[in-house]
């Protein structure tokens, strides 16, 4: 496959100088905004999904854009629960043939869903967070997952936490994130599909040429991170 993809462009010139502040911030102040009606509904369905299937491990593929990691993981792990979470239906519906029977695609805004599963319970025993937008601009540091003030609800889902993205910088920034809010060290490292990709992104980014990166840790489950908190409250 020969393909063409744009390399990242930052003013930055190495972790945004606000970082640390603004994930005390998330730890100090948690979120209470509202959850989106749509999204309830969305994670009903997910809840319900799930529960018939409580004999097997869940897997959350945080942002699975059309699906196919998702598949893939399914494929992967056929003794799982796997459930991909985006907020676009546009990509959600792409035809890509018909998922394995332990997977599930459900449209919804990971914000709000991540407070729900964390309410809930849940505890995946593996979370993929896939080439998340990188909002490489300074400017937007709060739209990055790990200068969003979700992200000690995301932490609080605990199990084994993937992170990969073509901006060795963002992985940089969550990680040092994490570290600071929950004291796990992870270590940034290149990451070799070897033609095994999970996405279509991954696929684009390593056929032109550019390198990938990852960061692979495990975290327990709400490591005080936000407060106990019952579905109705959020």
């Amino acid at each position: 496959m020969h393909a063409t993809s744009r390399r990242i462009v930052t003013n930055q010139p190495g972790p945004h100088r606000d970082l640390a502040a603004r994930v005390t911030r998330a730890l100090t102040h948690p979120w209470r905004k509202p959850v989106a009606a749509h999204t309830r509904e969305a994670f009903a369905q997910a809840e319900a999904w799930r529960a018939a299937r409580a004999e097997l491990p869940l897997i959350l593929d945080a942002g699975c854009g059309v699906g196919l990691s998702t598949r893939r993981l399914a494929q992967a792990f056929p003794d799982h629960a796997v459930l991909g979470v985006d907020r676009s239906e546009s990509r959600l519906t792409r035809e890509h043939g018909p998922l394995p029977d332990n997977a599930l695609l459900v449209r919804a805004d990971l914000v709000d869903f991540w407070r729900l599963a964390v309410a809930a319970g849940w505890q995946p025993v593996r979370h993929y967070l896939l080439y998340p937008n990188p909002y490489p601009k300074a400017a937007h540091l709060k739209l990055r997952w790990h200068g969003h003030p979700v992200f000690p609800y995301l932490l609080a889902l605990g199990g084994r936490l993937e992170l990969r993205s073509n901006w060795r910088l963002y992985v940089e920034e969550f990680a040092l994130a994490l570290a600071q809010a929950t004291g796990v060290v992870g270590e940034v490292e290149a990451l070799d599909p070897a033609g095994e990709y999970l996405t279509p992104f991954e696929h684009k980014y390593h056929a032109s040429g550019q390198a990938l990166w990852r960061l692979v840790v495990t975290l327990p489950p709400n490591p005080g991170l936000v407060p106990v908190i019952e579905q109705g409250e959020v």
